[in-house]
């Protein structure tokens, strides 16, 4: 008795494996077609031939080619099936996440739960939920990537922030999981207090009188920098403006792959540098002026359209006993291609680690400075917001995730209790002329896209006090349209 009971367990965990296999199959093969626009029911008709068609087609043929005067096969027709089964399907997983794991990850948490998308029932919620915690734990297939900056970056690793928590925490999406509450409204400090955020986007004020001398050396650069401000606050400003203000991003040198040295003094020297270059800089001069700041490693994402991200390094500063968070490269200006604009901008200086966390990702959690770290699926499920937006006091109503897809057009909802104007437009991936989108401003701005052909486009929102003049890009949303 006990080994009949034995052998139907075996049995009934062969089977639970059997359709559990093909089963993650077709979620991560269709969730990747619905990240790069795929055709998801292509996916899901491979899906039916890995299970049950080609395991019986398999077995029957075996059966036949041995003819009726072979002896008895050790396995039963139905234990050759459920072998196949996962043979076939085993090979089918393995092969898609080996070659491309971070991809594979990207789409099975954005992109996951692509069949209850715009559901909003409480099984759909519960549903979505144990997806997205499930693709959330295949996180260790994005750990393959190593980030080309690490190496460059002065290792500050053995520095932990203490405490973790941070008083002026700010999380703009409370539940990444929950959609039945979309994004919440920003409530940042009051400009004005120590730390506060957003900063003036004005260059600190000593900065016109800095001597050229004063640039020869991360000494007397740190030197004069000390000499010239007493708050410590208004100090590392002063080296952040200093820094955002005199070092121009190496476009070239991204654009063709390589990484000239990063050091603070080579960066101060040329004038140039990657964002290994700009932390490296930032970090040398708050140490000689009596500043704790560190170099944090980790994901970036949004300036280049992916929702996934590429490696970055940014800074963390810890004055009077609080640590924030401050990235002069993206303060310095943006890049297209071989070409760096120059942009100074006070956005990503002492932000707060709820909006540094829909941009920036570190390596260690602890560097999130929050109570409860994001997890990485739940990071590149948020839609690419800039701290510009929060600032502005939008919210964003729909859609709430960094991907959609739709048929050929999309609304965008937000609410703008500032009045102030809006203008999109949208973006093949693949480049190209950018195309205006509609939009109708007020407290509840409506922004409408129609695409023209089927593909995956970049919205971009653009935001400004004035109905004329310059409008700041403040996040972006990615869309796929099935035309």
């Amino acid at each position: 008795m006990a080994k009949r009971v034995f052998g139907w367990t075996l049995r009934g965990i062969a089977v639970l494996v059997v359709i559990t296999v093909p089963a993650t199959g077709v979620w991560v093969g269709s969730s990747l077609a619905a990240y790069l626009n795929g055709p998801v029911w292509l996916v899901c008709l491979a899906g039916l031939l890995l299970f049950p068609v080609l395991p019986v087609l398999w077995a029957v043929w075996s059966k036949r080619r041995r003819g009726p005067d072979a002896a008895p096969p050790v396995l039963t027709f139905w234990d050759q099936i459920l072998l196949r089964t996962f043979v076939l399907n085993g090979l089918f997983v393995g092969g898609l996440l080996w070659m491309a794991p971070q991809t594979a990850f990207t789409a099975v948490s954005s992109r996951g739960d692509w069949m209850l998308e715009g559901v909003k029932s409480d099984a759909a919620v519960r549903a979505r939920a144990w997806i997205l915690e499930t693709a959330d734990g295949l996180d260790w297939l994005y750990h393959s990537h190593k980030n080309e900056y690490a190496d460059l970056v002065d290792d500050d690793s053995d520095v932990r922030p203490d405490p973790v928590p941070r008083s002026t925490d700010v999380d703009p999406w409370a539940d990444p999981f929950d959609q039945t509450d979309p994004s919440k409204p920003n409530d940042p400090q009051p400009v004005g207090e120590p730390g506060s955020w957003p900063q003036p986007a004005t260059l600190h004020p000593a900065l016109a009188s800095m001597p050229d001398d004063a640039k020869q050396s991360v000494s007397a650069a740190g030197a004069w920098i000390a000499a010239h401000e007493d708050d410590p606050y208004e100090r590392v400003k002063l080296i952040h403006d200093f820094v955002a203000d005199h070092v121009a991003y190496d476009a070239p040198a991204l654009a063709d792959g390589r990484r000239p040295p990063q050091d603070a003094d080579t960066v101060l020297a040329s004038g140039l540098g990657v964002c290994a270059g700009y932390a490296n800089l930032t970090r040398a001069l708050g140490a000689v002026t009596g500043d704790e700041i560190v170099n944090v490693v980790g994901d970036s994402r949004g300036q280049g359209g992916e929702i996934s991200g590429g490696g970055h390094a940014w800074n963390a500063v810890r004055i009077e006993g609080e640590w924030y968070l401050m990235d002069t490269t993206w303060d310095s200006g943006h890049v297209d291609g071989r070409t760096f604009t120059k942009r100074y901008s006070t956005g990503y200086l002492f932000v707060p680690p709820g909006i540094m966390g829909v941009t920036h990702f570190p390596e260690d959690p602890v560097w999130q400075l929050r109570a409860e770290p994001l997890t990485r699926g739940a990071f590149v499920r948020q839609p690419m917001m800039r701290p510009e937006f929060f600032a502005a006091g939008f919210t964003l109503v729909s859609p709430n995730r960094s991907q959609v897809t739709v048929d050929d057009d999309v609304d965008i909802t937000l609410s703008n209790p500032r009045g102030l104007f809006m203008l999109a437009s949208y973006t093949a991936a693949e480049g190209g002329a950018s195309r205006d989108c509609e939009v109708d401003n007020g407290p509840q701005p409506k922004i409408h896209c129609d695409f023209a052909d089927e593909g995956t486009f970049h919205i971009r929102l653009f935001a400004a006090p004035e109905r004329y003049g310059s409008y700041p890009m403040v996040g972006e949303i990615q869309v796929n349209a099935n035309g």
